[in-house]
């Protein structure tokens, strides 16, 4: 495994910027811009995926063959005609021909960089002495992306150039696409109609955007909008058109469209020249006019790079570090939060989250804007059933319909409930929402927040077999597990221990809210014994707890299975809800260690299926190591650490922590940049070693919210209480000292931690006056507090 040193990539500010010098060592390294109502993935070498709100999720561009709709994909393939943003550069003396980033051309350059940085993403690509530096920005409303072309002349003489942005669009519609050029726009306007066949479908259309836009704020010299015509015989690394003086000015009518400009340069010694772009969907002709209008006036670039600033300084978060560990500070100063406000401001883009997923992400919302994260659980609960069953999927946008995934039968949701509401009450003390009115999906009646989740947990409780096991129907946290209970008798071991777990929870809840437990908690707590000792009389397997039971009654995830013979949440859920016991907890962990543990985290699930297997479902369809089949699944990882921490153990725990993370050890295996934490690295350790370690460049994950919890209750222990703010630190044990910022409930706590060998337990100094207690309850918003902790370390 190569290890990448700083020649190829540098890491500027703390880590608030990378520069990755070459186009080719991580080829997929990628980053992503979004606002509220598009999103944008970019490449390295110009690639980019998009999509936009319409008010479901949409794209503006399409690949060469018209596709079925998908949502944004793991280990997005690309290829020569995959969408980009690129821009061709011409020499007008010699004829030869160079592209920015990259692609199409792959000219050998003298000097490449790709920066991304919270705000912007950028390019510079050098060939022959002239220099071309792409910029993406985004403003903070608006589905349009915002490019910047500076073209520069690093030579002593005078060069005759060409330059050429190329944003291909691609085969949009089989019934009608087309593209021409506007004179008074200065824009190529490409069209398609949503192709459709029931009549009812093209009323729905109506809503939608059937103009994809390219332009410029620089007067165009000539353009092509048909992609053959620009290719011609010479294929993208050498169309046919740039090769001509100038492009042909052609229409394309019902052929695949594509956006071209050519603006001709006389760019004397050391001179730049500057382009700015505007490109995306729109209703018509008078809304480009619009954009360009309120996007392309002087100083606009700058403007957007402002106000997105602007735009995440609201989702900062509660948390900056200074640790021994460089590479875990400046992931989690300048990208953790990010990540996890683009899950809780925009929900993924979809106007129908899964619940699951809602709930979750705006869990971590507690942590950015906790009156958002209030508002989304108090949507969800409007959408639950008077029996306490929740929907697969929450209705967030007037006219949305459940789709795809949320059509499918799940049984966990109303599991994240209460797990997901004790993260805003610890950060708010918020406990007068449990007793707001809130109604239910089918019928007049109302009823409190705390009686809602009470029928949660009651509908788990009943929804179980004669054994006391709950019912997986077809799928629980696992989607594709599709196939165990679909004809109404299988059950998930996960599914019980979870259910207990989060009864456990809303009992907690409970008893800080009013000091005791309700007749009802208190039937609930018994029950959520039961399941505890119902998984481990039906599903403990001498040293792990199988994943369930099949319909035919074949208990699967244990060594007797040709695979998936350990699964990693049953485990991780044991020590949570406490069904594992102090001899079992060993056993348990040792396991996990050898057949689970890989250098990128723990997979989900060995060995991983190579076939189907017709009782488990379509999870053993997919390829050995991706996704949900063995993969190491990073949100299954945050349950993992989350319980390694319940167990006090906080070395291995964070060990978990970093394997998230791509560091210059393996991140050329991993071919990510340590931007975002992805839903998934390939697993299959044992199985495909040379695929192990891959990274689904997909940033959708649930993964996140987890992942900042963890840091705020466990690694440094700053969690909230009803009342006032905890300190119950799990530092490594390498540590000898750290420093953190916690923001909390309008305070600010400058807390330094100091291993001392002198202590045999934990000693809070407030101001410098020792704490009687482990929770500092007297301080006031707006004000600062300087706060030392001494851990005792051996």
């Amino acid at each position: 495994m190569s290890v990448i040193d700083s020649s190829i990539l540098e890491c500027h500010n703390g880590g608030a910027s990378y520069s990755l010098k070459s186009p080719t060592v991580l080829p997929n390294a990628s980053a992503f811009l979004w606002n509220k109502k598009m999103l944008i993935q970019a490449n390295c070498r110009g690639y980019a995926i998009a999509q936009f709100m319409q008010p479901e999720a949409g794209k503006y561009v399409s690949g060469p063959a018209l596709e079925a709709k998908t949502f944004m994909q793991p280990e997005q393939p690309y290829y020569a005609h995959h969408p980009g943003r690129f821009v061709y550069v011409k020499d007008n003396v010699d004829g030869s021909i160079f592209s920015a980033p990259y692609e199409p051309v792959r000219a050998p350059l003298t000097h490449f960089e790709f920066i991304p940085e919270p705000h912007q993403i950028s390019w510079i690509s050098e060939y022959k002495q002239i220099r071309v530096t792409l910029c993406l920005r985004l403003p903070t409303e608006t589905a349009v992306e915002c490019w910047q072309v500076k073209v520069e002349n690093l030579s002593d003489v005078e060069r005759d150039i060409s330059v050429y942005p190329y944003f291909p669009v691609g085969y949009r519609s089989w019934m009608n696409q087309s593209g021409l050029f506007s004179v008074d726009l200065n824009a190529v306007v490409c069209r398609s109609i949503e192709p459709y066949q029931k009549v009812q479908d093209y009323f729905k259309n109506q809503c939608l955007h059937e103009l994809t836009f390219l332009t410029s704020d620089v007067k165009v010299d000539a353009w092509e909008t048909s992609q053959h015509i620009f290719e011609g015989e010479g294929g993208l690394h050498q169309p046919s058109a740039i090769t001509a003086k100038s492009l042909s000015n052609s229409e394309a009518n019902y052929c695949t469209p594509t956006a071209v400009m050519q603006f001709n340069m006389l760019l004397s010694k050391a001179e730049t020249k500057t382009i700015n772009l505007l490109f995306g969907p729109a209703k018509d002709h008078q809304q480009v006019s619009e954009y360009r209008s309120s996007l392309l006036q002087i100083d606009s670039f700058d403007t957007f790079a402002t106000q997105y600033q602007g735009y995440l300084q609201k989702g900062q978060g509660v948390l900056q570090v200074e640790t021994p560990d460089a590479e875990f500070d400046a992931y989690v100063n300048h990208w953790l939060a990010r990540q996890l406000y683009y899950h809780g401001d925009v929900n993924r883009l979809t106007t129908d989250p899964q619940t699951r997923n809602y709930l979750q992400d705006n869990m971590g919302m507690t942590y950015i804007l906790p009156e958002v994260g209030r508002a989304a659980f108090i949507r969800a609960l409007s959408q639950q059933a008077a029996t306490g069953e929740m929907p697969d999927g929450v209705l967030i946008a007037e006219g949305a319909e459940l789709k795809y995934i949320n059509q499918v039968p799940h049984t966990d949701h109303c599991v994240w409930l209460p797990i997901c509401l004790k993260a805003y009450l610890d950060e708010t003390a918020d406990y007068a929402m449990l007793d707001e009115l809130v109604g239910f999906s089918d019928g007049e009646e109302q009823a409190t927040v705390a009686e809602h989740i009470i029928r949660a947990m009651q509908w788990l409780a009943n929804s179980r077999d004669e054994r006391g096991l709950s019912y997986i129907n077809q799928g629980d946290w696992c989607d594709p597990m599709n196939m165990v209970g679909y004809k109404g008798k299988g059950v998930s071991a996960w599914l019980t221990l979870a259910s207990a777990y989060a009864i456990n929870v809303w009992a907690e809840i409970e008893h800080s809210a009013q000091s005791e437990y309700s007749a009802e908690t208190k039937v609930l707590l018994t029950q959520a014994e039961e399941m505890n000792q119902q998984v481990n009389t039906y599903c403990w397997a001498g040293d792990r707890f199988a994943r369930g039971i099949t319909d035919d009654g074949r208990v699967f995830g244990t060594e007797k299975d040709e695979q998936g013979q350990l699964f990693l949440n049953p485990q991780s859920w044991a020590f949570l809800s406490g069904a594992a016991s102090n001899e079992q907890v060993p056993l348990m962990l040792r396991a996990i260690s050898e057949n689970l543990e890989t250098p990128y985290g723990c997979m989900m699930l060995a060995p991983s299926y190579t076939q189907m297997v017709e009782d488990v479902g379509r999870v053993t369809q997919k390829f050995a190591g991706t996704a949900e089949n063995g993969s190491v699944y990073n949100h299954a990882n945050a349950f993992y650490i989350y319980s390694l921490y319940t167990l006090g153990e906080g070395d291995l725990a964070f060990q978990q922590l970093k394997n998230m993370l791509p560091n210059s050890d393996d991140m050329q295996q991993r071919g990510q940049l340590p931007l975002f934490i992805p839903n998934y690295y390939r697993g299959a350790y044992y199985q495909y070693p040379a695929e192990a370690g891959k990274s689904s460049q997909l940033f959708n994950t649930g993964t996140i919210s987890w992942f900042y919890r963890c840091l705020i209750e466990n690694l440094f222990g700053v969690v909230g209480c009803k009342q006032g703010l905890k300190i119950t630190p799990q530092l490594p044990s390498n540590w000898e000292t750290a420093k953190i910022n916690r923001v909390f409930r309008g305070a600010t706590f400058k807390i330094q931690y100091e291993g001392d060998k002198n202590y045999g337990k934990p000693q809070i100094y407030v101001e410098g006056v020792l704490l009687d207690g482990d929770c500092i309850s007297e301080f006031e918003p707006g004000k600062s507090y300087a706060v030392r902790v001494k851990i005792p370390i051996k």
